[in-house]
């Protein structure tokens, strides 16, 4: 009779845990870092890469495997290896292209002290994952890099995933067909707002969709009570307005969303 009580208790926690897991993606970290300089000089120029990506668990299953296959397509350009793999490949790949194809021209310009800072190039990746609507995780990817020219690139990808089968949620996903003509009323009526003008003739003033109309991005966070749609320096503003963010409520969408993702 005991042995029979522990079975079916073992059988319940197993049940509960891969409900909970059923219910949710399980995310941990995975690292990358590489440093490669220039020359062998003191002051030499150098090349940092630094990769912090969160990665689905092996406890997720299939669902886990399909998110980092996308993940890494995404991130790295790379498919077929474990994320850590990835990781260091990339590391490793692009502080190698960096030698060898940067010290030539530093070697030219080595006796040029003001220009060494053209070459001291990185690649920074920070990510997490955060639970978004009740059917769906967020991912989001926070991108730095400086590949010379006169900035560095900064910028936000986000991805959204279906917690039930880890699949990539789109647009076309998360709203009814035919969603497009209102959702980029919604967008353009919110810019407005945030920048305080009252259509899009002022918002060209100020230096928004300068020769280009309102669209819906695909970098959005599927959330409960909001979708934040992000638009990244130099897509629908000056890159000297930097990122652009708007934060609709759901109410404001609730003829274009589809029945699982309204509140």
């Amino acid at each position: 009779m005991k042995k029979y009580f522990f079975t079916a208790l073992m059988a319940c926690f197993v049940l509960a845990c891969s409900t909970e897991i059923d219910n949710t993606i399980v995310f941990g970290d995975v690292i990358a870092d590489k440093e490669v300089k220039l020359s062998n000089d003191e002051n030499s120029p150098k090349c940092a890469v630094h990769l912090q990506i969160a990665t689905a668990s092996e406890i997720n299953g299939h669902k886990g495997e399909v998110v980092n296959r996308i993940i890494q397509k995404r991130l790295l350009n790379m498919e077929e290896l474990t994320m850590q793999q990835a990781a260091d490949s990339f590391a490793n790949t692009y502080t190698g292209t960096y030698a060898r194809n940067l010290l030539p021209l530093y070697n030219q310009d080595r006796a040029d002290t003001a220009k060494h800072s053209w070459y001291d190039y990185h690649y920074v990746i920070t990510s997490k994952a955060l639970q978004g609507s009740k059917n769906s995780m967020a991912f989001i990817a926070t991108i730095d890099y400086f590949e010379g020219g006169a900035r560095s690139v900064n910028m936000r990808n986000i991805m959204n995933f279906d917690v039930q089968t880890g699949r990539l949620l789109g647009l076309n996903d998360v709203f009814v067909p035919g969603f497009e003509n209102l959702l980029t009323a919604v967008l353009q009526k919110a810019l407005c707002e945030k920048i305080g003008v009252n259509d899009i003739s002022d918002l060209r003033q100020q230096g928004y969709l300068a020769g280009m109309q309102m669209y819906p991005t695909s970098n959005f966070i599927l959330g409960d009570e909001t979708v934040t749609f992000v638009y990244n320096p130099s897509e629908i503003a000056p890159h000297t307005q930097g990122e652009t963010e708007l934060i609709i409520p759901i109410n404001d969408l609730t003829q274009i969303l589809r029945d699982e993702y309204k509140q």
